[in-house]
């Protein structure tokens, strides 16, 4: 008689991973986490560099529109778990929140190794044994769990229940690698390409303006791209352009260069003025000045917004409505995104196809995913943690839901009622 599987098995310690084994726990038991680093959260605490931004305080139907395509599939798991309650888990742990000005919602501490350490505290309240320096490489024949480790390669029994929560494959020396990708399509599991998002932009600059202006901050802009216009501040650099502004435009400019190689966006230099009132400005004589100063006089230009007019084969046009156009609208040529490597987060993963309600695999019963595996994007703002958190959760309550269906009475192999600690 085969031996009866128990427990619930998560893989991946990034923000997904350790909220689905808090809410998986008690289904199955303490179960082990298993990680490929040799510690936990290593992308959160990169994320909290400048101030842990966890989730947006802005109404629920405008939060779930950030992610476009992928909004209705999350609506369930983000609104069982939306930003008041990932606020009420952190002040949970001693963590207290604030909202800033933006509407962005960050720990009052402003940084995420506090509230990583009294995460972790947790976990082993809940008697989570953390596995780490363990790289998962797949299934054997009969579902066991296959691993690299330091000592050779280990097999573990195939648990009742599997969470994977690996991530996509940005900064992939944090953890996230996108390894599990040809893992699960050999298994059959469609994947959408894994493609960089929240990245900065490739531009060939010139080699005098890279040279003057990288690490310049080009403030109060607007950038508009495939219909999309977004406001806000973005930086120079050697190589492109990066930025939340940017940032916020990562699927424009993706669905521009699979159409046609290249992206073309426009640059609003002055988006508080109008282009009849910048014209008018420009319809000044401009004596002895230099074009320069010039500009920065009459249309209230920085220096490096004027290298950006100039940087290209064509002389600015000398007539006034001509200019003013140029600088309300500046075209800018994309050769592409800047290196996964170097990105914020990624597109693509799981098709939502290969899941069920629950982000259970269809073709890999008790196999649930949670966070960056799955096929969805969302801007920088909070947005990409709280549906981390969010799918996190929904997995931990699918495989509790799991296992109650292969044990009588809904009670756990300990015997305890099957639930959450979220």
């Amino acid at each position: 008689m085969a031996a009866t599987k128990t427990g619930i098995a998560v893989i991946g310690g990034g923000a997904a991973g350790p909220v689905g084994a808090g809410g998986g726990a008690p289904g199955g038991g303490p179960g082990p986490l298993y990680d490929a680093m040799p510690s936990l959260g290593r992308k959160f605490l990169m994320a909290g560099r400048g101030g842990l931004n966890l989730t947006h305080s802005e109404e629920i139907e405008a939060f779930l529109g950030r992610y476009r395509e992928a909004s209705g599939r999350l609506r369930p798991a983000i609104e069982a778990f939306p930003a008041q309650s990932l606020r009420g888990w952190a002040e949970g742990l001693g963590e207290e929140t604030l909202v800033g000005s933006s509407g962005r919602v960050f720990p009052r501490s402003w940084k995420a190794s506090p509230l990583l350490r009294a995460w972790l505290r947790r976990l082993g309240g809940l008697g989570i044994r953390l596995a780490l320096r363990h790289r998962w490489t797949g299934w054997s024949a009969t579902g066991d769990l296959l691993f690299e480790t330091p000592e050779g390669r280990a097999t573990v029994p195939a648990p009742a229940a599997t969470i994977l929560a690996l991530g996509g494959a940005s900064w992939p020396r944090l953890g996230a690698d996108g390894s599990w990708v040809p893992v699960l399509a050999s298994a059959g599991i469609e994947v959408a390409p894994i493609r960089p998002s929240n990245a900065g932009l490739r531009i060939s600059w010139s080699e005098i303006f890279a040279r003057r202006f990288a690490g310049r901050p080009l403030k109060r802009i607007a950038i508009s791209c495939g219909g999309e216009t977004r406001r806000g501040e973005a930086m120079i650099t050697e190589t492109g352009m990066e930025g939340g502004t940017v940032y916020a435009l990562s699927a424009a400019v993706r669905a521009q260069l699979d159409r046609a190689g290249e992206a073309i966006l426009h640059l609003d230099l002055r988006p508080d003025l109008s282009e009849a009132a910048l014209a008018a400005a420009l319809s000044r004589p401009r004596a002895r000045q230099s074009l320069s100063t010039w500009l920065r006089k009459t249309a209230g230009l920085a220096p490096v917004a004027i290298g950006l007019l100039r940087e290209g084969t064509e002389p600015l046009p000398a007539e006034a409505p001509v200019l003013a156009r140029r600088i309300k609208a500046l075209p800018l040529r994309a050769e592409g995104t800047a290196w996964i490597e170097r990105a914020i987060s990624t597109a693509g993963g799981v098709r939502f196809c290969e899941l069920d309600a629950d982000f259970m695999l269809r073709k890999r019963p008790g196999t649930f995913l949670a966070g960056e595996m799955i096929d969805w994007d969302a801007p920088t703002g909070g947005y990409l943690l709280q549906a981390c958190f969010a799918t996190g959760a929904a997995a931990g309550r699918g495989a509790l839901r799991h296992l109650s269906h292969g044990l009588s009475g809904g009670a756990g192999v300990d015997g305890a009622p099957i639930r959450s600690h979220l």
